[in-house]
């Protein structure tokens, strides 16, 4: 299959489930390396055919193709659904954003302050997460689209990575709470 049908081929899924839905944003070709993601800013789906199937490939239980862009597509917007809340915590994105960019990563991981804020960022994305996959499950539950095995099981996956992340830097977080404080006479 050549890259440019297969990128017709995965518009086309994301296309019909936002025909199927009801909810309608432009659809991007990304090549960013991550498979599928909503912009709330610019109010638009974007893909990575090539890391879309390589998700798909990173799954234990074997699903057609479709059947994984059709969850992901749900999910996606499931963030645009709950695009406003996204707007609201913007604010807060770019502070932490631009922490991250005057602080180099050894730093941020010595100091309480700084590793707080990127735990913050972790339990907004969680959250942000969680309420996509909610919306998805609500839309997926009204249409059925996905068998539910199948949704739940992707959810899951999905939802993993974040967990992984947050769960690392949380235990880095702890271990430097818990590291005495010099004390200078």
């Amino acid at each position: 299959m050549t890259t440019l049908l297969k990128e017709k081929e995965l518009y086309d899924v994301i296309n019909s489930v936002m025909q199927t839905v009801g909810i309608t944003v432009a659809i991007k070709q990304d090549h960013c390396g991550i498979n599928m993601s909503y912009n709330f800013i610019g109010d638009y789906i974007g893909f990575d055919a090539n890391r879309l199937i390589e998700a798909r490939n990173e799954l234990m239980l074997p699903l057609p193709l479709e059947v994984y862009v059709k969850t992901i597509t749900l999910h996606e917007l499931g963030h645009a659904v709950d695009r406003e809340a996204l707007q609201a915590s913007l604010p807060r994105t770019i502070e932490i954003f631009k922490m991250k960019k005057q602080h180099a990563k050894k730093e941020i991981y010595r100091n309480e302050r700084l590793l707080s804020m990127i735990i913050e960022e972790h339990e907004m994305n969680i959250q942000f997460e969680e309420t996509a996959w909610d919306n998805a499950q609500y839309l997926n539950n009204t249409l059925q689209l996905i068998d539910k095995k199948d949704f739940d099981y992707i959810k899951q996956h999905s939802l993993a990575t974040y967990n992984k992340l947050y769960e690392q830097d949380l235990h880095a977080y702890h271990n430097l709470l818990s590291q005495p404080v010099l004390q200078l006479a």
